[in-house]
Formats: structure tokens, sequence, C-alpha cells
């Protein structure tokens, strides 16, 4: 075997990347349990003392942020940064932003999540593409294992990230837990930095233009433009210390959600009127479309979990082992562990129905996790009742929603993903996988803005609120997972040869 191959047999690089996703999952998760629950609980509890509409607004629009700043982030590492650079530089800006959460203050708390959600812009997109280029183009097979491997580190991140800093965050103190999210990245970076050489030249340069003297204008142009964008952020973060200037979450939230959908709506209107397609381009645009409002509707139920589950964890789950009241955040290991148990049981379950030719097809995937996602709620309408019959629900209805959740991801996100990049046209490609992302970010806004509904004052007094509540939640995935089975077999017919 190859001495270079020591990793499970792929590119020692594969446990460079491994490693450093692992850890930027962990600082992700790891604050992402901790982020609403520490905004809405009171000031003498450590907490912000927000009201939950603020909350979950501010929840919504830093999960909004992760996904469309991957955009930029891919953009930036492409012209000027290169892969590895782009790495490095978002997991210091993430190291940085979690290292401004451990302060009790709110200016430092809204630039931290400034800085994670930049840091996590230039890491994400990047790393992935990293893991890609260790591969010759012609071995699909070893590319295809070692994106699995990698997925598994993102998994095992999630896992354990919750554990660590939500006894930290509940139990000590809020500061503690988004302090240990950082010390994550941190050792991911380090790592990173000390195991780099074993990447060989896989994202050393951006890509450069023919024309040495063009190429040298365009950087020229990038360096201030680099600058005006630092100054202005300078700026920003002094109004912001000074309080200068005072930020509105819940507005700036719902004219995002129109930002967004008009923006993609232009989008698709645009690339159908003017980019010259034939008959079989347009229907797998409509096909892409679709399937937009599909995942979007599908991610505004699933990072619930974050927001309006994560606060019936708090508040209205009982959580005592004999005398210990384990943290709410804790649930926040079901879905990733779930993921690490079920996938490969689904990838069996989709070659078995293959081979007997019963494999659904792309769309009718695409219903079942809508399917699988509404009835998550159904689950948690029955916990609700429990609130309304004035008792506490066990753990177990969490853990049974987290559970249908996965599935419903396990069919929706790869299935989704695989088919967006087969339908588009070459030439739109890195643009609809684009778009795709941003129905995950117009629903992570979504499912913030929902999440603060949940009024405690509320449901105190009318604890029926939780069920309507989630009713709502079951209602629309519903509808739209029927819409989405009955038209499946004409999505079928645009979708030409892609299966």
């Amino acid at each position: 075997m190859d001495s270079t191959k020591t990793f499970f047999g792929h590119p020692r690089g594969l446990a460079t990347l491994f490693f450093t996703e692992m850890w930027e999952r962990f600082s992700y998760y790891g604050m992402r349990a901790l982020l609403l629950l520490f905004m809405v609980a009171a000031i003498e509890d450590g907490g912000m003392g927000l009201d939950e509409k603020t909350g979950g607004a501010v929840y919504g629009l830093y999960t909004m942020f992760v996904y469309l700043l991957a955009l930029p982030g891919g953009w930036l590492a492409d012209k000027f940064f290169g892969l590895r650079k782009s790495v490095f530089y978002g997991g210091c800006l993430i190291t940085l932003g979690h290292f401004c959460l451990a302060f009790p203050f709110t200016q430092t708390f809204f630039i931290g999540l400034l800085f994670i959600v930049m840091g996590t812009g230039l890491l994400k997109p990047n790393i992935s593409s990293l893991v890609g280029e260790l591969y010759p183009i012609t071995d699909q097979a070893k590319r295809d294992s070692g994106f699995s491997i990698f997925y598994m580190g993102i998994n095992i991140g999630a896992t354990i990230a919750p554990i660590i800093t939500s006894y930290l965050g509940e139990n000590i103190n809020w500061h503690y837990g988004f302090a240990a999210a950082g010390v994550g990245m941190f050792l991911g970076v380090i790592q990173y930095k000390l195991t780099e050489k074993t990447l060989g030249t896989a994202g050393l340069e951006a890509a450069k233009l023919s024309d040495p003297v063009l190429q040298q204008k365009v950087e020229k142009n990038f360096k201030i433009g680099l600058m005006i964008f630092g100054f202005l952020l300078t700026l920003f973060i002094f109004l912001l210390l000074t309080k200068t200037i005072t930020v509105d979450p819940v507005a700036v939230a719902k004219i995002s959600t129109y930002a967004i959908g008009g923006s993609v709506i232009a989008y698709f209107s645009y690339v159908l009127l003017f980019e010259k397609l034939d008959k079989d381009e347009k229907n797998k645009i409509k096909v892409i479309a679709i399937f937009f409002l599909a995942s979007a509707m599908f991610y505004a139920g699933y990072e619930q979990q974050g927001s309006s589950l994560n606060l019936f964890a708090a508040r209205y789950t009982d959580r005592f082992i004999g005398t210990f009241e384990f943290p709410a955040g804790w649930f926040q290991t079901v879905p990733a562990g779930a993921v690490i148990i079920f996938v490969p049981v689904f990838a069996w379950l989709w070659v078995w129905l293959a081979k007997r030719n019963i494999n659904p097809s792309t769309p009718v995937k695409l219903s079942l996790g809508l399917f699988f996602m509404g009835l998550g709620f159904v689950v948690m309408m029955g916990a609700s009742m429990i609130i309304v019959s004035g008792s506490k629900a066990l753990p177990g209805w969490l853990i049974a929603t987290y559970i249908l959740n996965t599935f419903g991801e396990i069919c929706l996100y790869p299935i989704g993903l695989s088919a967006v990049s087969k339908l588009a046209p070459k030439r739109l490609l890195g643009q609809m996988m684009g778009i795709w992302f941003m129905s995950l970010a117009l629903g992570n806004l979504s499912a913030g803005l929902f999440g603060g509904e949940f009024d405690d004052t509320a449901i105190t007094a009318n604890p029926q609120l939780l069920v309507d509540l989630f009713w709502v939640m079951v209602k629309w995935l519903m509808i739209v997972a029927i819409l989405v089975l009955l038209i499946s077999k004409p999505l079928k017919k645009l979708m030409g040869d892609i299966r």
C-alpha cells in the first residue's frame, strides 16, 4: 500500500480535514445548543433577558447567514485566497468569534456572532472542496468513500459538542459553554496547521487569469475592496460598542425573508427567460425550483431543533435522572447520533429496493422527507397535550421527534443535493448549488422566527398554544409532502434522463 495512504486507506490529508471539520462542527453545534436558551434566559440567571421574538429572530438570522455567506466564501477562495488559506482564515475567525461570546457583554456577543458567520462562510464550503482535491477525478469510488468518512467527522463533532458545552453553559456559566466551543475550534486550527503538509499541493493557490497584467489589476482592486470592507466593519463594530446605532433583529429577519424569497424568484425568472436554455434544460430548472420550495419548508421544520424544540426541552420536559437534571442541550446530540446509526441503514435500503426495481424516485424521496418531518411534529403535539394536562413531558417524546427528523433529512438532503448537481446545466452548476443552500438559509431563518412565537408567559397562561403552534408545522409540512407526491410523476418527466 502507498505509504501516504494511512487514514483508512485514504490520503493522510483526509485525516487533517476530518479533524478540522470535526472540531468546527463541535464549535458550531456546541454553540447552537446554547444560543437561544442563553438569549431568552433571565438576566439574573446569567442570560440576556430577551423576549422570545427577538431571541428567535437573532437565532434565525445567525443560522441564515451561516449558509448565505458560504457563497461569497467560496468565491473568495476561488478568486483570491485559495482553499487552504480560506480554511485557515475561517477557522481563526470562528475561534475569535467564540472567544468574544465568552465575555459577558451584549456588544461582544453580537460581534462574536458576526465573526463566526464570516468564518464559517470561509471554512465550510472550502474544506469540502479540499476533500475532493485529494483524489484524482478518475477515482470516483475512492472519492465518494472519502466524503463518507469526512461526513462521519461532521457528525462525531456534532454529537459530542452539546454534552460538554450544554453542561458548562446551563449548569455553571453560559459563557463557559461558549468558551468551550471556541476551544474546540482553536484545537481544530492548531491541528490543521501542524498537519497541513499532508495535503500536498491541494488548494494551495487560487485560480489565476491567463493575462498577468489583468490578474495584477484584479488583485489590487481586491485589496482595496478588502480594506474598504475592513474599515466599514470596524466602523460598524465601533458604533455597536458605543451604542450609537441599534439593530431591530425582528424587523431585519422579516425583511430578510422577503429579500431571499424575492431574489430567488427573480433569479429563476431570469434564468428561464434570458439564459438561452433549451426545452430540456428549462424543464430541469423548473424541477430545481420546486425542490427549492420543498427544501426550504423542510428546513423550516428541521432547524426547530435549535429553536422551539430546544425551548420545549428546557421548559416543558422532565429532565431528571434521579436527583440530577441534565441540560436541555443534551437532546441536541440525538440527531447527529441518529445520522451515524441510520445513514448506513438507509443506504442499504435504497440499494435493496433498487435491485427489486422499487427504489422511490427523487421526488418521492423528497416527499418522504417532508412526511417524516411532519410526523415528528405530530409527536410534539402529543407531548404538548401532556403539558396541557398539567405535567411535564418525558424525554422520549423529543428523542422520537429527533429520530423522525433524522429520517426526513436522510431522505431529503443528500438526495436533493445530488439531484440538483445532476439537473443543473453545467454552466449554471455553481449558481444552482448556491440556490440550493439558499433554501437552507431561508428555512433556518423561518425556524428562528417560528421559535419566537413560543412565548413562555402566554403558553403558561394557555398551554393549548403549544399544541396549536406545532399543528401549524404539521399542517404545512404534510400539505407540501402531499403536493410533491401528487406531482412526482410529472416531475420525473421534467427531469428527463436524470433519476
